[in-house]
């Protein structure tokens, strides 16, 4: 039997079920192409956060990140930390992060909730720092994503390293604009009193004493706004701040001890690198 025969033969026996398999496959690779050209043009993967993340669909998701692609084992929990320590400085996530060798994993929590990172990508966990680490992940996982390579060690300041308030200088221009205005409201009643007694030559025919009195009330209630304004902000500061401690307090910055909510890392699970 001749070549050109047998050629006809298998093409007689090619079934079209495979035909229309193969013309369906490559309309679905150009339907996710599509799809991942719109997933770019909509989030900004330089500024993934977590609400970018809850508003992503499965098929946005599956669309955007190549599972084939993904960054998995100890590279992975390495991007992981180093990006959750450099936003913990940047003070983007409030999180005591610890990484842990055998079983590897990586470790954030704070008084509200705690995330693990397991090497596969998976994470499990609870409250607001599932939240920000889930995202943080997912980012990891792109070879695309730069993660820093300098960060601190210890992201988040001793409980008595906190200052007790910033804007100092900001509120002692406050405070001169106030004590200005106060003194002008003062001088301006100071006038008034004058003009009624005639005292220094003052009180004539064109002395507006309504004038002197309502802007020197004026000026004495503006100087008031302003120092009530200066100690609220500062009575805020020290609030913050005291908060602030009781947090790293809580996370144990000073003891050493974990809150309880907070799992040991044990291998019970099974799940390695």
């Amino acid at each position: 039997m001749s070549e050109s025969s047998d050629d006809a033969h298998a093409q007689e026996d090619t079934p079209p079920e495979s035909e229309a398999e193969g013309a369906t496959s490559e309309s679905e690779d150009e339907d996710v192409q599509t799809l991942r050209r719109q997933v770019e043009e909509k989030y900004d993967f330089d500024d993934f956060g977590p609400a970018d993340m809850a508003e992503m669909t499965a098929e946005e998701w599956d669309a955007a990140f190549d599972e084939d692609s993904w960054i998995t084992g100890g590279e992975l929990l390495s991007r992981v930390e180093r990006d959750l320590r450099s936003r913990v400085a940047n003070r983007d996530v409030f999180a005591r992060i610890e990484r842990s060798e055998n079983p590897p994993r990586v470790l954030a929590y704070s008084d509200e909730g705690y995330a693990i990172v397991y090497p596969d990508g998976s994470v499990e966990g609870e409250g607001t720092v599932l939240r920000d680490v889930k995202p943080t992940v997912a980012l990891c996982s792109m070879e695309s994503y730069e993660v820093p390579e300098t960060v601190p060690e210890n992201p988040l300041p001793e409980p008595e390293a906190v200052p007790q308030g910033g804007g100092e200088l900001g509120n002692r221009m406050l405070q001169v604009i106030a004590g200005v205005q106060l003194l002008a409201g003062l001088a301006m009643l100071a006038g008034a009193v004058f003009a009624l007694l005639g005292a220094f030559g003052l009180g004539g025919p064109g002395t507006n004493i309504e004038f002197l009195v309502v802007g020197g009330l004026a000026f004495i209630g503006v100087s008031l706004v302003l120092f009530f304004t200066v100690a609220n902000a500062r009575l805020s500061d020290k609030f913050r701040a005291e908060e602030y401690r009781d947090r790293l307090r809580a996370i144990g910055l000073e003891d050493g001890e974990r809150p309880d909510f907070v799992p040991e890392l044990t291998d019970e699970d099974g799940r390695g690198e």
